[in-house]
């Protein structure tokens, strides 16, 4: 049972850390909270000179969940007006209406 624990604690803890550093927001917290979760059952069924590997993934854990936290706070999502896009769209249509009416007046 340990060594299932061991196994699930390994490949959580490092899903949380590759979440953790993608654009995934709070979505990263499902895999962290599942890794903490079996890291926490394996520190139980640990005898007490096995416990250094699941508390090493454990304080992974907590760090990934915090750097996730502090994306989620502290980031801040913007939207830029481009100004020369706005520009270029309006001379653009400018000139799109300026050949129709030029078109007009070559078949009249």
């Amino acid at each position: 049972m340990r060594k299932l624990f061991l196994v699930l604690g390994i490949v959580f803890t490092a899903l949380a850390i590759a979440f953790s550093l993608l654009p995934l927001d709070t979505i990263a917290f499902l895999p962290i909270g599942l890794a903490m979760v079996f890291c926490l059952l394996l520190l139980k069924k640990s005898e007490p000179n096995q416990k250094k590997l699941p508390n090493i993934l454990l304080l992974l854990c907590v760090l990934s969940s915090v750097f996730v936290l502090g994306k989620a706070l502290l980031i801040k999502d913007e939207v830029v007006k481009d100004a020369q896009f706005e520009k270029e769209k309006i001379e653009t249509k400018k000139e799109a209406q300026k050949e129709l009416e030029d078109l007009e007046k070559d078949l009249e």
